[in-house]
């Protein structure tokens, strides 16, 4: 694609007018906006080439330092590991250098169909080697062959089926949501790799089922490890943890900031509907309100489990993963195992700029009940354990081996 200067100059000024009136906060984390602008504009549209020129201007917004933020072309490129093929990965030391380990492969994803499993390394896509810290990214549709050590055996070359994401936005692959089983016959697990859907009316469905599934647990371990976020899908989960209903936290605009508001006062949501069609309902209900929400758990009743939950997080369990884990903490319904997570808990949008970008923003922030802001600051597990590649090659999980010994003891 041919951007001429002019081109380059209407898309880079409006993706500067977008942070300044669309972000959520461009201060946050102390960045002066329009002094980086002016540092970098001129070497930015000087760019030769549309690839240099995205690259660039993603480099330039991603010095705000908050998720949901970025630039890309439409065009389905540069998808990351996690949305692509539902697979996170973690740097791993073998031999004097550093290589990509896979770390949370979904059910249901196409690493996972592929045959990739946890602790297997990446060793190049392509013709090309892949070390960190550069990111494996894939673009939508067709296919793709990794090079892979896997934890037993040779190397070998891995062919990958690539989705056609829905979104053109949120270009995201879903992989198998919900996985529940019984590891004895008292302790069960739920593993929920995302919350897809914006209202989450799907993913509440199959929690649903993956705790009926558990019908009898006395002592639940819920892993959330690698959860990428979505939608309010979460509630449903959160709702389980407690009988009645609790104040979770709330969203809040840029608007609503500014102008300042009262907690308690906040527009609420405390109901995830059972049939897409009361979604017609639900937007005529909060068309005309700010966007700024009180979120609120269900009342779903008593469980057998309640007091007896271990959670487990990682430093890949992001957006609506950490609001779940975020809630369970600070009301001491379960105890977190694994490590720290992100800190990536904004609300996104994305916007249109022309020739086929688009700009991410995040354009409302996420409050617990308590006040705590975690984006950037994430949630530090109660009992901290690290993912052993060792312990993989012996057909053992370390986080969850501790996970099921600290939910033995309640």
């Amino acid at each position: 694609m041919n951007l001429t200067l002019d081109k380059r100059k209407k898309i880079f000024d409006k993706v500067c007018r977008l942070v300044e009136t669309k972000h959520f906060n461009p201060a946050m984390n102390g960045v002066d906006w329009n002094a980086l602008v002016q540092s970098r504009r001129d070497r930015i549209l000087a760019c030769d080439g549309a690839e240099a020129f995205e690259k660039e201007v993603h480099k330039l917004v991603a010095e705000l330092k908050t998720s949901h933020t970025g630039f890309r072309h439409a065009g389905m490129r540069n998808i990351p590991a996690r949305h692509a093929i539902n697979a996170t990965l973690q740097r791993f030391a073998v031999n004097g250098t550093e290589r990509w380990m896979f770390q949370d492969v979904h059910r249901g994803g196409p690493a996972y169909l592929a045959g990739i499993r946890p602790g297997d390394l990446l060793l190049g896509t392509g013709e090309r080697e892949i070390r960190p810290p550069e990111d494996l990214t894939f673009s939508a549709g067709g296919s793709a062959e990794l090079a892979i050590e896997p934890l037993h055996g040779d190397v070998e070359w891995v062919k990958l089926r690539l989705p056609m994401p829905k979104s053109k936005k949120h270009p995201v692959t879903a992989p198998e949501a919900v996985h529940a089983e019984m590891l004895t016959d008292q302790i069960g697990l739920l593993k929920v790799a995302m919350f897809p859907g914006a209202i989450g009316i799907d993913v509440a469905k199959d929690i649903d089922r993956g705790i009926a599934a558990l019908n009898g647990c006395s002592r639940l371990i819920v892993d959330l490890r690698g959860n990428t976020g979505g939608g309010i899908g979460g509630l449903r989960l959160m709702s389980y943890l407690t009988p009645g209903k609790l104040e979770v936290g709330y969203s809040l605009t840029r608007k609503r900031r500014e102008r300042g508001y009262r907690r308690e006062e906040l527009t609420r949501f405390g109901r995830i509907p059972s049939r897409k069609g009361t979604l017609f309902w639900l937007a005529a209900r909060y068309a005309l309100v700010d966007k700024s929400i009180l979120v609120v758990t269900e009342g779903l009743g008593p469980r057998r489990f309640h007091g007896h939950v271990v959670l487990m997080v990682n430093e890949h369990t992001a957006s609506a993963g950490e609001m779940v884990a975020a809630f369970a903490e600070e009301n001491n319904l379960a105890t977190i195992v694994g490590t720290k997570t992100p800190g990536r808990l904004l609300s996104g949008g994305a916007f249109k700029v022309g020739h086929g970008y688009i700009l991410g923003l995040p354009v409302a922030g996420y409050l617990t009940w308590q006040g705590r802001m975690l984006e950037n600051n994430g949630i530090i597990p109660r009992v901290s354990v690290e993912l052993s590649r060792e312990a993989l090659r012996e057909g053992r999980d370390t986080q969850l081996e501790k996970a099921v010994e600290i939910v033995k003891s309640f």
